[in-house]
């Protein structure tokens, strides 16, 4: 029997404000950082470049989708964009949607308990990952809350939603995708025939077709799936990025300590875990997911997270009352630890880039246009001086990557076409200012020729800050 409006009603108002404050806490360190990661910092260039005329995949570009970018450039036009708050406020209520979607979803199946732990699991999980991968207002966070309504529609039918919210997964980050698989295995296992098949599959291709008109589709193609093929590639990196794959899953495993003590227990006792089969599906489809690319960065991970708090509100039904709060007193007591982690960690990287912006603003004018040969584009944006090129990290013009350490770096494994593109955008309208913040790794200028013969014909080195090299324009 559907639960009453009456007890509907009482759920709702017990759970929602709980919920609230747990998401208010486990975002509260985001707002204690200007910027937490490199992404957050290339989507607010991003974003300016927009607001200045910029097209995006012409002269403003990623390999991610649009959703994001427009996102930023919206909140910068209501509220300014001298910083992230706006952004940080909407990363909270994506987790509070979230975890609202999962509740709903799982009291359908299993009820009120179920509904209530679900919802509480998922915000603990969302912090379960080293800082920088959980407080940045990036696109997994924004992403997850699309796949879950899709989950959500298409466990009522609403396949045309469900659709929707597939493709809102996907234009906020590729790898949202994955939610149509365990969406397609709902749609089969309900029967839903051909005429529900088309109305998912054509809601979810009309938001994305769109979109590849309004850019272009060749470009929107190329800078959304083909033009990474040197970037996916795990050549000669495998054993770094596995190495970064089992540390990024032990930090989420022990972020999931209520959901992964009781899965063990139910999977141990061999105890049936009823209307799971779906998620069973969408947790494979998203560790396929994390996997796509062999990049393995901590933010990956959170895509399990939805599944995991679905699995861990059935499992935990087999568990008594006692035995529950204890587990998630344990995980509760794990992800303060998470959030002291956040409060106390040391701001090494954002200092050097804040004192490296400082050191921008005193050399150059607001309207100088600046170069910095690195992959901190938040340079960009502390300094407030538009980027000399629409390549915003050095990793598109030498396929540099953190999760690869240093493998296959190199003009020739640049995107097809970057480098004369970029020489381009240099002869045009040289840089004021050129900043190597490269600091010893392999995309340094001194390996890479084109950009080191440039500088030694134009300009002239000028100044050190904490390793970085500055040079200016001769004569």
């Amino acid at each position: 029997m559907p639960p009453s409006r009456t007890s509907t009603a009482r759920f709702w108002r017990l759970l929602l404000p709980a919920l609230a404050l747990l998401t208010a806490a486990t975002r509260l360190p985001s707002f204690t950082r200007p910027l937490w990661n490199p992404d957050e910092g290339f989507l607010a260039t991003q974003a300016r470049q927009l607001a200045a005329g910029g097209v995006l995949y012409d002269s403003v570009v990623d390999r991610k989708p649009p959703l994001l970018p427009w996102l930023y450039r919206g909140a910068f036009a209501l509220f300014g964009d001298g910083s992230l708050w706006p952004l940080k406020v909407a990363a909270a209520v994506a987790v509070l949607a979230g975890a609202v979607l999962l509740a709903s979803l799982a009291r359908r199946r299993w009820g009120d308990r179920a509904g209530r732990l679900a919802g509480i699991c998922y915000v603990l999980a969302s912090v379960g990952l080293v800082p920088e991968d959980t407080q940045a207002a990036t696109f997994e966070v924004f992403m997850l809350p699309w796949t879950v309504l899709a989950m959500w529609c298409a466990d009522r039918g609403r396949w045309a939603c469900a659709g929707l919210g597939v493709a809102g997964a996907l234009l906020t980050k590729q790898t949202g995708g994955a939610v149509l698989v365990p969406v397609l295995w709902l749609l089969w296992q309900s029967r839903g025939g051909w005429w529900s098949a088309v109305r998912l599959l054509g809601a979810t291709a009309l938001p994305v077709l769109a979109a590849a008109l309004a850019y272009g589709p060749g470009r929107f193609v190329y800078w959304m799936a083909t033009g990474s093929s040197s970037y996916v590639s795990a050549d000669g990196a495998l054993g770094h990025a596995l190495g970064r794959a089992l540390a990024n899953f032990g930090l989420l495993a022990l972020g999931c300590t209520a959901p992964v003590l009781a899965l063990l227990y139910v999977l141990r006792s061999r105890r049936p875990l009823t209307q799971t089969a779906d998620v069973w599906v969408w947790l494979a489809a998203s560790a396929a997911a994390v996997t796509v690319g062999f990049q393995f960065f901590g933010h990956y991970f959170l895509q399990l997270t939805p599944a995991l708090a679905l699995l861990a509100a059935a499992a935990l039904q087999h568990l008594s009352t006692r035995t529950v709060i204890a587990l998630l007193a344990a995980n509760a007591l794990v992800t303060t630890g998470f959030l002291v982690w956040a409060l106390l960690a040391p701001r090494g990287e954002l200092g050097h880039q804040q004192r490296l912006a400082a050191e921008i603003r005193a050399r150059t004018a607001p309207t100088d246009r600046v170069l910095l040969w690195g992959m901190h584009p938040e340079g960009y944006w502390l300094a407030d001086r538009p980027p000399a090129s629409r390549y915003l990290t050095a990793g598109f013009l030498t396929n540099f990557s953190g999760g690869r350490g240093g493998v296959r770096v190199g003009e020739k494994y640049a995107m097809e076409g970057a480098w004369p593109y970029f020489r381009g955008e240099l002869d045009r309208r040289p840089p004021a200012l050129v900043v190597d913040d490269s600091r010893g790794k392999p995309y340094g200028v001194e390996h890479t020729p084109t950009l080191r013969v440039f500088l030694s014909r134009h300009y002239e080195r000028v100044d050190t800050v904490n390793g970085a090299v500055l040079y200016v324009r001769s004569g």
